[in-house]
């Protein structure tokens, strides 16, 4: 559920690269939401169908990922479209899901997130981590800003809106669509499994603050506020979620989870027997009213990072990275595997956000 060091101290110190691809009809700006739950600005990064000229830049390009190009501050095309909010993983960035925020953009959604503060590449603490709650009040935050303010109100409609959540970013896309988690259930499940990705950066005594390493107390799960982990944090304006590896899997009120009333999609990385419990949703899906599930075989949970650039793979090794970042995890490669994300993504969206169309 975390990157490590190595890595996110390359995304935040990776120098620009002048690649580009064809993405003419892809348009991305980055405007100021004030968040009053954080008292401060959130960068937030919209990437939307584009109409006019624009320069070509490229987010997420470094020296381990490849690019995702898109026309900066370009004109965007004229009509209410429907508006779908990303959450991105721990430790990791908005500029991970670039490759997916374009490629709903140019299938003619409004898309737009930001950093979630305390869980983003080079500032991650495990004590924030936890705070799902946060990560709700950015998502709502985004939403009323984009629908009530400026040129962004007049260009989505408000009556269409959904969240498509990665990893931890699952995790709050499961909790603004109704869902709600259970503490002791969480720790039982770090206390059984102290071997997961999530339980160990919880027990490792470490996090990132200004992209440096910081020695951290380790976290006991059970000293986090029960009531603020377990409170309600439906915000009813959303009408669909796509969950891709949810994580706290095996640590959401069963209740809750009968009581949603809006489509999910859960989408696994990994093929039958092979996905980690942290994440499995197969169960999760069996208990929502309105949900699918899909499993993506032959990939793992970093398959939806974005494409690695030649030669990555051993930069990782070379500078002591362990997790398989660029590794596959069978015999397709990333590049099939995204193309099959993007189907699954789009086709839920365009199910639930854009029905008759």
């Amino acid at each position: 559920m975390t990157l490590k060091s190595t890595l996110a101290t390359l995304l935040m110190c990776a120098a620009f690269s002048p690649q580009a691809f064809a993405a003419e009809n892809v348009g991305s700006t980055t405007i100021p939401v004030f968040s009053s739950a954080r008292n401060t600005n959130l960068n937030v990064t919209i990437w939307y169908p584009a109409k006019g000229s624009g320069v070509m830049a490229l987010s997420s390009d470094d020296r381990i990922f490849e690019g995702t190009p898109a026309l900066k501050d370009a004109a965007i095309q004229p009509g209410r479209l429907p508006l779908v909010l990303l959450s991105h993983g721990s430790g990791s960035s908005m500029a991970g899901m670039a490759w997916i925020a374009a490629k709903l953009a140019s299938e003619g959604f409004i898309v737009a997130g930001t950093n979630h503060p305390g869980t983003t590449s080079g500032y991650s603490t495990p004590e924030d981590t936890p705070k799902i709650w946060e990560r709700t009040n950015d998502l709502s935050a985004i939403t009323t800003a984009l629908t009530t303010q400026g040129k962004w109100s007049d260009a989505i409609d408000a009556d269409r809106i959904g969240v498509l959540g990665f990893s931890l970013g699952g995790s709050a896309a499961m909790e603004i669509s109704g869902a709600r988690a259970d503490l002791d259930a969480y720790a039982r499940y770090c206390e059984e499994n102290t071997a997961m990705m999530d339980c160990q950066w919880f027990a490792g005594g470490q996090g990132y603050v200004n992209n440096e390493p910081v020695s951290v107390p380790k976290l006991d799960l059970r000293t986090i506020d029960k009531a603020r982990f377990e409170q309600q944090n439906r915000d009813p304006r959303i009408r669909s979620a796509v969950l891709v590896d949810p994580g706290l899997a095996l640590a959401f009120q069963p209740d809750s989870l009968k009581a949603i009333d809006i489509p999910l999609t859960f989408i696994n990385l990994g093929s039958k027997g092979k996905i980690p419990p942290a994440v499995l949703a197969d169960k999760l899906a069996a208990q929502v009213p309105a949900a699918t599930y899909q499993q993506v075989d032959e990939a793992d949970h970093f398959s939806f990072l974005p494409l690695c650039k030649p030669g990555a793979d051993a930069f990782l090794k070379s500078v002591g990275e362990r997790d398989p970042i660029c590794q596959p995890a069978g015999s397709r490669d990333r590049a099939d595997l995204h193309a099959q994300l993007e189907t699954m993504i789009v086709t839920a969206f365009n199910r639930t956000l854009k029905p008759g169309q």
